[in-house]
This record gives structure tokens, C-alpha cells and sequence, in this order.
């Protein structure tokens, strides 16, 4: 996750700080989202193994499904820097993206059309 560990004393306004038995015994220090993105993607290579510009197109989508449900896209420049990762344009990213949202959809409206019997 590349968090950092921290003493007590060293603890920014954003950092988590754990207490035990009322007394500050550690703090926390979270990666920024964007650092994380960073993490994920590279976490994804090493899965695949290959950089992820290399994978096929269904498997650049199925890396967007993913991402997208880990939250990639909530971070600013999200779209553009997996595009970057997987060597297409943005728009390729906001087309996966839509046929992934529109597969869902079309899966839900079956769920609640009604039944012919």
C-alpha cells in the first residue's frame, strides 16, 4: 500500500495516529491517491508480467474494469496517466470505461424485465 510508519511526535494533521491503552504508540502515514495509482499499476505489470502497454485489447479492458473498481478514475488525472500505462488515448480509456457501464446496465435491465411464462 506504501504507507510509512512514524513516530508518535513526527504525525502530521493527516496522518492516523493508534493509541494503545489511552497513551500514542504509532503513526500512520497514508500514501496520496495518486501514489497509489501508481502502486496498483505497477502491481498489475507484475501480475501480467509485461509492461501493461503490451497486453492485448480484451485484457486492456479487463485491466480498466479494474481499475475503475478499485477507484483509479476518482483520483485527478486518473484517465490519464492509465491511459499512459496502457499506451492508448483517453478516449479508448472513456470507451472502455462506457462499454463496461453499458454491459451493466443491459445486465440489470434482464434482471428486472419480466418474465414470460
Amino acid at each position: 500500500m506504501g504507507a510509512e510508519v512514524l513516530v508518535p511526535a513526527q504525525a502530521g494533521a493527516d496522518d492516523v495516529v493508534l493509541s494503545w491503552e489511552g497513551e500514542d504508540v504509532i503513526a500512520v502515514r497514508l500514501p496520496q491517491l495518486s501514489d497509489s495509482l501508481d502502486h496498483i499499476l505497477a502491481a498489475m505489470e507484475r501480475r501480467h508480467g509485461m509492461p501493461l502497454s503490451e497486453l492485448d485489447r480484451k485484457s486492456k479492458q479487463e485491466a480498466v474494469r479494474l481499475l475503475e473498481a478499485r477507484g483509479a478514475f476518482s483520483v485527478r488525472h486518473g484517465v490519464e496517466t492509465v491511459a499512459g500505462a496502457l499506451g492508448v488515448s483517453r478516449f479508448t480509456v472513456y470507451n472502455y470505461l462506457n462499454r463496461e457501464t453499458a454491459q451493466r446496465e443491459t445486465a440489470l435491465n434482464r434482471e428486472k424485465a419480466p418474465k414470460a411464462e
